[in-house]
């Protein structure tokens, strides 16, 4: 044996993913690769260099991590206590203090920095090992640097995975976290520290009191509107979109223009248009009611806390006029697919033109465009702008908390952040709407086969 085979990692290729677990970049420079040695040390004395020049390490005397604290220590310490000292009043403005949304904040980076730190510890490790052991079973590393295909892509891909990860998943994880705090109106930062109070928030809106009432009652009419929009709006759009492909039609080009053009007017446009037409002190539409004798007095469409499933219907009507133009030309695409011929040979097989409707139109027409059905519901089932333009959640429910007869979870959830300030009930909203909306979207890819073909 060789006096040099001890110190060949080649002979021991667990000896440089050991060197890289306790000095990153080590065993990379033992496996002779100077370009990613340089960058997994330099990655690692970047981060103690900032955590030493943003703390105050100089004087350690009366260390606490408030106090002494730099960047990652101080960041850690804030997610876990949320502050200790909150700001105080006087005469001469607000004192120093902690501000506990900030400290929140600053936390989420430092997690989100250190947890990228630890996957790139553990890369380190991995591939010294991984190249230690190919260069001792014979193999010939590609280059000591980083030009392999798959380092390329990675350095290519790593500013967006960082962009993603600040603009998504960022604010994301953060309204999550506020949740499990007390984070509302009554106790607002800086004057008052918000707290961590676990799974309260949950309890509150998924109990049997007020809370649970609202909340259930809100998400079951969500549920019922997000079915009807959809059905409805794809229902009578494949109707039209048949009755535009029959031959007996003159013009279909004209009248498929005419039918495009709720589609083209923006939303918010038309709700706020039927809100004035639907108005229950002047609108038009009770004017002529009472006008021609149909109504003694004029109806409150939209307002009649007695009455709350008309402003339901109004709001569906609203919503399939708007809805059922993209339904039609998405299914007249899907109609002009279908061969001739299969109509051709259910007429020779005696079969009536409703009944080639029912098995050759529908099942084909409906293969195509069953994936879209389902993103129209999870559009319908956070379809803000048509509520809140239309009728702005009401008429008012005296059983619910903050919501009206006709709010989705959507603008309810927008009630309880803008209009009453209850931040941590909002967060807990925000995290069934999640759960929900990516249940249906998962179920859908699942459905469609895109993620077993990833």
């Amino acid at each position: 044996m060789s006096v040099d085979a001890p110190r060949d990692p080649g002979r021991r290729p667990w000896v440089p993913g050991v060197l890289s677990a306790v000095l990153p970049g080590l065993g990379q420079l033992v496996n002779r690769q100077i370009v990613k040695a340089a960058l997994l040390a330099s990655a690692f004395a970047a981060a103690v260099l900032v955590e030493l020049l943003t703390g105050h390490y100089a004087v350690l005397a009366g260390y606490t991590p408030r106090t002494h604290g730099g960047f990652f220590v101080r960041g850690v310490w804030g997610l876990v206590t949320l502050g200790t000292e909150p700001r105080r009043m006087s005469i001469d403005g607000l004192s120093a203090g902690d501000h506990s949304i900030v400290l929140l904040i600053n936390g989420v980076i430092v997690a989100f920095v250190i947890a990228g730190l630890v996957i790139l510890w553990i890369w380190g490790i991995r591939d010294a090992a991984r190249v230690a052991r190919a260069r001792s079973a014979g193999a010939t590393a590609k280059s000591p640097g980083l030009s392999s295909d798959s380092s390329f892509a990675g350095i290519v891909l790593a500013p967006v995975v960082v962009l993603l990860l600040a603009v998504t998943a960022l604010p994301v994880v953060f309204g999550v976290l506020i949740a499990f705090t007390d984070y509302n109106r009554t106790n607002l930062p800086p004057t008052n520290l918000v707290s961590w109070i676990g799974f309260d928030n949950f309890a509150r809106l998924l109990g049997a009191g007020a809370w649970g009432q609202a909340f259930f009652g809100v998400l079951g009419w969500t549920v019922l509107w997000a079915v009807l929009a959809t059905a409805t709006t794809y229902g009578f759009g494949f109707i039209q979109a048949a009755i535009l492909q029959s031959r007996h039609i003159r013009h279909p080009k004209i009248w498929r223009s005419i039918f495009i053009l709720p589609w083209a007017v923006p939303a918010m446009i038309s709700a706020l248009v039927f809100r004035s037409l639907f108005n229950g002190q002047f609108g038009p539409i009770s004017q002529f009611l009472v006008d021609v004798g149909i109504t003694q007095e004029r109806v409150m469409w939209l307002t009649d806390p007695n009455n709350p499933w008309l402003a339901r219907a109004v709001a569906l009507a609203v919503a399939l006029w708007l809805g059922f133009p993209y339904f039609m030309a998405l299914i007249s695409g899907a109609l002009t697919n279908i061969s001739p011929n299969l109509y051709e040979a259910a007429t020779l097989d005696g079969a009536s033109a409703f009944q080639s409707f029912r098995a050759i139109t529908v099942p084909l027409v409906w293969r195509t465009t069953a994936p879209l059905v389902l993103l129209a519901f999870v559009a319908n089932f956070n379809n803000f702008g048509v509520i809140y333009f239309l009728t702005q959640g009401g008429p008012a429910a005296p059983d619910y908390r903050y919501a009206g007869s006709t709010d989705l979870l959507i603008t309810w959830l927008y009630k309880l952040t803008l209009d009453n300030g209850l931040y941590d009930i909002a967060a807990v909203m925000s995290i069934m709407i999640f759960v929900i909306v990516g249940s249906v979207t998962v179920w859908n890819l699942r459905r469609t086969k895109v993620l077993q073909d990833a």
